[in-house]
């Protein structure tokens, strides 16, 4: 099975990604709190469908054309969770309101304004949302200008301020940080509605810190994206587990100069390299995770008529072969050494490995391998894939 796809790969594991996707369904649902999945994870309509049929009430994007290739997939509820700057990227914006629902976010009286003029311009009402930082010093109202702010957006015409959200990722502990998440958005929309404005959704929350997110009382949405699939972030953090990693980089072991280390087809154009190695709360060993070794010949349970030994560790996010570690990278080449002196690989051997940040290595790829029931091997589009503006 394995070997009847070229390296290196992007494989997904069907049984895992609905899993994944119904017990976030369920959790948000016994909450009575919306699910608006980050499509930036997966960016592949299919998944998007997915999360849509259990039961999300639309999707988010980072990006207007990924927004527009959901649209034209047949989404039609879509918040981009973004600034909207820019002439171009403006009249996009107005002619997909004009297709779908869809919500901008805004942080700025220079966005704002231009949102305004160009729907009046249109004969149109724009759906938009606040953005207000809260804590991690990225886009976002500051939280003591957010009032003021809001007050004058709301007499902004051709637009309408329906709801505020806000992204503060994981500062300490996840049910710390997203309960504090939760309760700054929360305040913030009761100081709002006091000032008469109506704000209706009040969205917050990412992978590890939406279900604390969700849990404080007045939150209508939360927001993650890498819950679909799972990396080792969310390992390290606690978040989930190594078995509910749901997405592979399949690699063939290209050379073996020594006994004690590897090389492997996949660098950095294959895995994000965007997470430091060395840095709180993450502390990795390497650029991912080994959790499979496979070579012909010897038939196997786990990967049918292929030999593969697996090391299912789902304790404090290590690496899962424990012995196996991804040292280092280059454009094409990635390094696996061994602790123990002796790698036992082959050129020809492949393995599986979890990248440490799986949504920006999605985007590495065109397609993607769905792993699905009798072992079956489906390629996909990842439709949505590069789309930087």
């Amino acid at each position: 099975m394995y070997f009847e796809i070229d390296t290196p790969s992007l494989i997904v594991d069907m049984n895992k990604v609905k899993r994944n996707i119904r017990n976030m369904a369920e959790y948000a649902r016994s909450l009575q709190c919306g699910l608006r999945p980050h499509i930036k994870t997966h960016k592949i309509s299919g998944l998007a469908k997915l999360q849509l049929e259990y039961g999300a009430v639309g999707i988010t994007c980072a990006k207007l054309t990924e927004a527009e290739v959901m649209a034209d997939e047949g989404i039609t509820d879509i918040f981009v969770a973004y600034p909207v700057i820019g002439a171009k990227k403006i009249n996009r914006a107005i002619s997909l309101a004009k297709r779908i629902r869809l919500i901008v976010g805004v942080d700025s009286e220079e966005g704002a304004l231009a949102l305004s003029e160009a729907a009046q311009r249109e004969k149109i009402t724009l759906e938009v949302r606040m953005e207000v930082d809260i804590g991690l010093r990225r886009t976002g109202v500051p939280c003591e200008k957010a009032v003021a702010f809001g007050r004058w957006l709301n007499g902004l015409p051709g637009i309408s301020l329906t709801g505020i959200y806000g992204f503060r990722g994981l500062i300490g502990t996840a049910e710390n940080s997203g309960r504090q998440e939760g309760e700054i958005l929360c305040r913030i929309a009761d100081k709002l509605r006091a000032k008469g404005i109506d704000i209706r959704d009040v969205s917050g929350g990412s992978t590890p810190t939406g279900k604390y997110v969700a849990m404080v009382k007045g939150i209508t949405e939360i927001r993650p994206g890498t819950y679909v699939f799972n990396d080792m972030m969310q390992v390290k953090s606690n978040t989930a587990s190594i078995d509910d990693c749901a997405a592979f980089v399949l690699v063939t072991v290209v050379s073996v100069p020594y006994d004690d280390y590897v090389v492997i087809d996949g660098g950095s154009k294959a895995f994000s390299t965007d997470v430091p190695l060395k840095s709180p709360p993450y502390f990795f060993n390497g650029y991912g995770s080994v959790v499979a070794k496979i070579s012909s010949g010897v038939a196997s349970q786990k990967c049918p008529g292929y030999h593969c030994t697996w090391n299912e560790n789902t304790g404090g996010g290590v690496n899962a072969d424990e012995d196996l570690v991804f040292k280092a990278l280059y454009e094409e080449h990635g390094i696996i050494e061994s602790r123990s002196g002796k790698t036992g690989l082959k050129p020809g051997d492949r393995l599986l490995i979890i990248p440490n940040h799986i949504c920006p290595t999605v985007n590495l790829y065109n397609h993607a391998y769905f792993l699905e029931e009798g072992n079956k091997l489906r390629e996909v589009s990842v439709i949505a894939r590069g789309k930087l503006y």
